[in-house]
């Protein structure tokens, strides 16, 4: 749609109000409903909203260790615009008018900290190169027959899940709960987050999705509005919707591989694709790979930024452990995928469902780009089967706090993202550690409570 006629779409509605959201450190879309009115301002001149966004954790919970806001600050309003051709309508919401914004610097420009802005900073950087980026994200989710209340009154314990029993890829178990499933491709697509599969994975009402894939920045709007539309289509069937990493030792964890590719300006040659090679992978490919393999362990609270993520990172969970890589191999951390010019890709699999998209889709373009700009050399050679058993070039990170060190320490890092985004990303993830140090857990109970 044009500006003019999305604007005179807002000013038709009959609700007469517009839903706005912004993305924060954690992927959480903070927002509000605004007036008509309100948002015709905005969208001519500009607007505002508390930068508190990027003050707090995903509890609410102010930080004591950032300098971009604080107490010391007084939590002031920072300059923000709304982003006309995030333009969508809320099918379950009476079509209302929404919009996706960023966050400004006090000058007006791109905020460093911003996960929108700095998507937004290293497409640039690739397309400056000559290259589009073309992703998408999928993501695996656990989904349970509770409410907001039933959960906090069952203490997080013993809840129902949608379905029972492991079921995955089951044609059967989509009849179970039919009116969820249709509900939620169907009114994706009216959302335009088009879902290309939908369907069943292995694990009590856990499903995955795969979304259509588009030009990065797109493709990260997508992947962002798709976890929070989920949860809210969930709730319309009193249905609760998960994406943390890891639900139960006892069952896999739940991933947000992101699948990308690199191609021309006129998007007709995929750019990784060579026919002629024997592994059908081009030079752009392999230094792009090559720099996600050597920048893994420099990034990875940008793929895995929560203390759970790391208790999905174990061996034999259908997540990676290793720095790896191999063809069509699920084993490894990096799983290259050749099967023609239309298809060729490269599917990063340490990413977890608990991931910000504007951040993960972030560092795997930063990432490959610095493999590219670098001239790196894929001297590994790729994995042939278990992935687990292969160490030969490292392993991953075991905790937040390991992988945060490293992530603050790294010239590489703040080469590819700056630092002052480095700085604060950092500070945020030493505070989510810093909380879990606090915290009394059920493992030490039952190990402790008795016998000690």
């Amino acid at each position: 749609m044009t500006t003019k006629a999305i604007l005179e779409y807002v000013k038709s509605h009959a609700s007469g109000k517009v839903k706005i959201a912004y993305a924060d450190m954690d992927g959480i879309l903070r927002g509000k409903y605004i007036s008509t009115e309100k948002f015709l301002s905005a969208a001519e001149g500009g607007t505002a909203f508390c930068d508190v966004i990027f003050g707090w954790d995903a509890n609410d919970v102010a930080y004591d260790n950032v300098k971009y806001t604080g107490w010391h600050t007084g939590y002031p309003d920072t300059p923000a615009r709304l982003d006309l051709t995030t333009f969508r309508k809320i099918p379950w919401e009476n079509d209302v008018p929404f919009f996706l914004g960023e966050i400004m610097n006090k000058e007006g420009g791109p905020s460093p900290i911003c996960p929108r802005q700095l998507l937004k900073k290293i497409v640039s950087d690739v397309t400056h190169e000559g290259f589009v980026p073309m992703l998408a994200q999928e993501f695996e989710w656990f989904n349970f027959a509770e409410t907001p209340q039933s959960v906090r009154e069952k203490n997080y314990k013993k809840l129902e899940p949608l379905t029972p029993g492991m079921f995955g890829y089951s044609i059967l178990r989509t009849t179970l709960q039919n009116p969820f499933f249709t509900d939620l491709f169907d009114l994706l697509k009216k959302f335009d987050v088009p879902i290309e599969g939908l369907h069943t994975e292995t694990g009590p009402g856990v499903l995955e999705a795969a979304i259509v894939h588009s030009e990065a920045v797109e493709a990260a709007d997508r992947a962002t509005l798709f976890k929070t539309a989920v949860k809210e289509i969930a709730y319309r069937h009193h249905i609760m919707a998960t994406f943390m990493a890891k639900i139960s030792e006892d069952l896999p964890g739940c991933g947000g591989h992101v699948h990308q590719s690199l191609w021309d300006k006129g998007r007709k040659a995929n750019l990784f694709y060579d026919p002629k090679d024997k592994l059908k992978m081009s030079e752009t490919f392999r230094q792009y790979l090559a720099g996600q393999l050597y920048c893994l362990p420099f990034i990875l609270p940008m793929f895995a930024p929560n203390i759970n993520s790391y208790k999905r990172l174990v061996e034999g969970a259908w997540a990676p452990t290793t720095l790896t890589w191999g063809v069509d191999n699920r084993t490894v951390a990096l799983r290259v995928l050749n099967g023609s010019n239309k298809s060729c890709r490269l599917e990063t699999r340490v990413i977890g469902a608990d991931v910000n998209p504007y951040l993960a889709i972030a560092a795997a373009l930063g990432s490959g780009l610095y493999g590219i700009r670098k001239k790196l050399k894929l001297k590994q050679p790729p994995t042939i089967g278990n992935g687990y058993r292969d160490s030969s070039n490292g392993t991953l990170p075991r905790t937040l706090d390991e992988a945060t060190r490293i992530m603050k320490d790294s010239t590489v890092a703040k080469e590819i993202f700056g630092v002052a985004f480095v700085e604060h990303f950092t500070q945020t993830r030493e505070w989510e550690w810093k909380q879990h140090l606090k915290s009394v857990t059920d493992w030490e109970l039952k190990r402790y409570f008795e016998i000690i």
